[in-house]
């Protein structure tokens, strides 16, 4: 029986946690030796994670704002940065980043250099002095510094744009996993996803997401380094693949030169599932240029840092201090899967092209690969394909297909790891989705019921009023989200990309100006927030209908164009108005300020 304060029984109560669910992978590994079939192991995997996450979101339930908006600013750093790492690696982290590696070659190694590189950013320029001042959400933050109705209105609506481009991508790889793990069509399976997601954060909103996405973390690191080690183990590349990855890439170049890779026609593309890839040259053409690689690492970076559900963690500490040695940990937690998504990609290609592995296809006949069980399975999905465009009834590298979702997903299967591991995959990946979609929405319901709702339109509502507001948003943002997410307009990394150039766009210099910039006012930064989003915006249309970028700004950096304009505009803007009284300035002195009391204290 664990007895005193929660807070201080945190080692103690995710310890035993980690043993129970160490002891449920044993179980379901005893019960797949008996003959469970591996439908059933899968549906156990995310039916008895998803039922963990809803009792802690029972259990964390709060009518108190205090608690609900920020977790009563008790998290420790450690857990906070557990917290942080879950909220932080999403769906496109788990599921879609190895996919992205393993197609489109190591130049997209730019997006894990820019999403860690930004949380440098995040600890030098924001985290501490946004915990400094006191804030619910980010919002809040932008409308007391600045003041005015209006600036507060354009952060919440540049947060809505951002986050909700981001939480369709999360929604969508909790629809993936479902609709395989469960075996119903992905149009469901996002409901599915998006119903275990509300089970987290509505009742107990900040408090009961940090302490879902802690347990999220644990099953979701586990589910990640586990296959890694164990493929690597059992490919012959070592207990500890990292230290080999020049080796397997080296290896992967000789096996495409000799199988003589050749590029599809466009009629054997036709024929090919939409969503589908093939296997691509490990050398891609994909940010092939320093200035291409350097453009979308700088883009991650700065989106990192302007993202609100990212900040909002850090809402949660007790102190600056902790604020700062928070971002630490996020960082260490969050390595230990970006150091490994390479490697999984690598291994991943290999078990499938290698020859002298048991699990090679390439050269094998299109009838035998067409017959193997995980084949049959994905394809099933519509995750996979092969076809015999040259008739010789040799599978060759250029007809194999395969969506990037299922890179990290069937891997296990791939390599001939038992089922019980792709179980512990699909809960892993569903983890990795519903944290930070539990993020995502609770920052939009959170802005919209706090900054639009309170301090705008009823100022004076009571703080029961204010959190059923918000868990009312909580559903109809999630079911909005979930009804995009079904119609796959983007795949899951693309969405996450523009996520992070929206927030850049509108919002991270209007941020890291607030602090570091006494003569920033109220007029500057509304035309940074609304030219930034807008020209950003405007940008990416104009790119995505046909237009030539220019300077190499892509559609997927177009945040550089729009955080420009955002800069230029502020700078200006600032400069040509009155600037801000003393009491802001003074303001700003004492945000700056490592020690002492926040400054709007008990002003919620």
């Amino acid at each position: 029986m664990i007895k005193g304060n929660f807070i201080d029984n945190l080692p103690k109560v995710y310890g035993i946690y980690t043993g129970g669910f160490l002891a449920f992978i044993i179980i379901m590994a005893i019960c797949e030796q008996m003959g469970m079939s591996a439908k059933v192991i899968g549906i156990c995997f995310v039916a008895f994670t998803v039922a963990i996450y809803a009792i802690i979101g029972w259990l964390s339930r709060t009518a108190q704002a205090d608690a609900y908006y920020v977790a009563g600013r008790q998290v420790p750093t450690v857990f906070n940065g557990m917290a942080t790492a879950a909220d932080w690696m999403s769906g496109a982290s788990f599921v879609a980043m190895a996919g992205g590696i393993y197609f489109k070659g190591y130049g997209y190694m730019a997006l894990l250099v820019g999403w860690t590189g930004g949380y440098v950013l995040v600890a030098s320029l924001l985290a501490p002095y946004l915990r400094k001042f006191g804030c619910y959400t980010v919002p809040d933050f932008i409308g007391t510094r600045y003041g005015g109705n209006l600036a507060r209105l354009l952060a919440v609506i540049v947060l809505t744009v951002a986050s909700f481009t981001y939480v369709t991508a999360q929604i969508n790889a909790t629809g993936t996993i479902a609709s395989v793990a469960l075996d119903i069509p992905f149009q469901y399976a996002v409901y599915v996803g998006l119903v275990s997601i509300l089970l987290c954060s509505m009742l107990g909103g900040m408090r009961g997401v940090t302490w879902t996405q802690v347990a999220q973390y644990i099953v979701l690191i586990i589910a990640y380094l586990l296959p890694v080690f164990w493929i690597s183990n059992k490919m012959g590349a070592g207990f500890f693949p990292h230290f080999m990855l020049a080796d397997e890439v080296a290896r992967i170049g000789e096996l495409e030169q000799q199988f003589g890779f050749v590029a599809n026609s466009k009629e054997n593309l036709a024929m090919v599932p939409k969503g589908l890839a093939g296997i691509t040259k490990a050398h891609s053409a994909v940010n092939a240029t320093p200035w291409a690689f350097i453009s979308l690492a700088l883009a991650m970076m700065m989106g990192t840092a302007s993202l609100p559900h990212v900040m909002m963690r850090y809402f949660t500490t007790p102190s600056v201090k902790a604020a700062r040695k928070s971002v630490g940990w996020s960082l260490f937690f969050i390595f230990l899967l970006y150091s490994s998504a390479p490697m999984l990609a690598t291994l991943s290609k290999l078990s499938l092209i290698d020859p002298s592995l048991p699990t090679g296809i390439i050269g094998k006949s299109i009838a035998e690969v067409q017959s193997i069980d995980w084949y049959q399975n994905w394809n099933q999905a519509n995750l996979m394909f092969v076809s015999d465009f040259n008739g010789n009834g040799t599978l060759e590298l250029n007809e194999f297909f395969m969506g990037g979702k299922a890179v990290v997903l069937a891997t296990p299967e791939i390599a001939g790891l038992p089922y019980v591991i792709s179980g512990l995959v699909a809960a892993g990946g569903m983890a990795a989705a519903m944290s930070t979609a539990d993020g995502l929405i609770l920052a939009i319901a959170n802005a919209l019921s706090h900054d639009l709702y309170y301090k705008i339109i009823d100022p004076k509502a009571e703080t029961a009023k204010r959190l059923v507001v918000a868990r009312v948003l909580l559903v109809v943002i999630g079911f909005a989200g979930a009804t995009i997410a079904a119609m796959e307009i983007q795949g899951i990394l693309g969405s996450v990309i523009w996520a992070f150039d929206f927030a850049m766009s509108g919002l991270f210099f209007p941020l890291v100006l607030g602090v570091w910039w006494k003569r920033a006012n109220r007029e500057g930064a509304i035309a940074g927030m609304a030219l930034g989003l807008i020209s950003g915006a405007g940008y990416l249309i104009w790119v995505r209908n046909g237009g030539s970028g220019f300077l190499g700004i892509t559609q997927l950096t177009f945040g550089i164009f729009g955080s420009a304009v955002s800069l230029v505009s502020m700078v200006v803007v600032s400069l040509i108005t009155a600037e801000p009284n003393a009491a802001t300035q003074r303001m700003v002195d004492e945000v700056r300020v490592p020690s002492g009391k926040s400054i709007l204290g008990k002003q919620h």
